[in-house]
């Protein structure tokens, strides 16, 4: 499957902005689950200065610098992606989420997506005792630590509303946790904080879903805007699975990952500092449709 993919990303400002730098998380990578065929981001007003470096964790960061007096800011992301279908481990199959627990605190590797670095409390995903005992309830003793992540996985969607107008970026997780509603970042984040409360390495995916479901298929939540998944370390075999509390599903060819990290505050798109004051409106767009094929350059 190959799909493009459009972001839009419009701010507004109340005075004029004559100086600003911004860190930009909207190139993704190549990895198991995608091949990127091609990417561009296209800035307005120009850039002065452009960099493209990595991040820890491997993501393909832009820095930017604009010193070109400015009311409005547009960011506009294109990549062509191919999605990749990977074996899915059957979660009855995979270990005890105690022993799997116990390797993740052994493990020795200091690498960008070791378990080591998705442990433990994050800037944005507390460790709380209302979230432990939440997540508690999907890991008896002796359950596979898969089948008990897809469980709270489905218990987050079952007891949760997607509700965009309850949360915002600035929302804490313990609030969004307790008001039940919110949006993908918001489950994402409960969803981590449960599991590493249990000691269970858990990391926040940022990225895309497919815009149009294949026919007879219901059109999932968070379609038309950047989406958030959780990935859960299962063991050394098994490694990292992909699941979607928005939509209580497993990630596969339908979502298309942008940033990995350990909440949102290591992924955001669009971070930086401006010069300016007075209040700023943001508007994002976003197109994810199928191809037959990638289109072929220019002769």
């Amino acid at each position: 499957m190959i799909y493009s993919v459009k972001q839009t990303t419009k701010y507004r400002y109340a005075s004029v902005v004559p100086f600003a730098r911004h860190l930009l998380h909207l190139a993704p990578r190549t990895g198991p689950s995608q091949e990127v065929l091609s990417s561009a981001i296209v800035i307005d007003p120009e850039p002065r200065e452009r960099e493209e470096t990595e991040d820890f964790f491997g993501n393909l960061v832009t820095h930017v610098a604009i010193e070109t007096p400015h009311q409005s800011l547009t960011l506009t992301s294109e990549t062509t992606v191919r999605a990749i279908e990977c074996e899915a481990p059957e979660p009855e199959e995979s270990l005890d989420w105690r022993e799997a627990r116990n390797l993740a605190m052994g493990h020795g590797d200091l690498a960008a997506r070791s378990p080591a670095h998705f442990m433990f409390a994050s800037r944005l995903v507390p460790i709380v005792p209302a979230l432990r005992d939440y997540a508690r309830m999907s890991f008896a003793a002796d359950r596979p630590i898969l089948d008990g992540g897809i469980d709270l996985m489905e218990r987050i969607k079952a007891d949760f509303v997607y509700d965009p107008t309850a949360t915002d970026v600035t929302t804490p997780t313990v609030m969004a946790f307790e008001l039940r509603r919110g949006v993908c970042q918001d489950f994402a984040h409960v969803m981590i904080a449960g599991l590493r409360a249990l000691g269970l390495p858990a990391a926040y995916v940022s990225g895309y879903l497919r815009t149009e479901p294949p026919p007879g298929r219901p059109r999932l939540e968070g379609a038309d805007a950047t989406h958030a998944w959780v990935s859960l370390w299962c063991g050394p075999e098994a490694g990292w699975q992909g699941l979607d509390p928005t939509n209580g599903i497993r990630t596969a060819t339908d979502h298309i990952e942008l940033a990995f990290g350990r909440d949102y505050a290591d992924v955001s798109p669009v971070d930086g500092v401006i010069v300016a004051s007075g209040r700023h409106t943001l508007s994002v767009a976003v197109d994810v449709t199928v191809r037959d094929r990638p289109e072929l350059p220019a002769q």
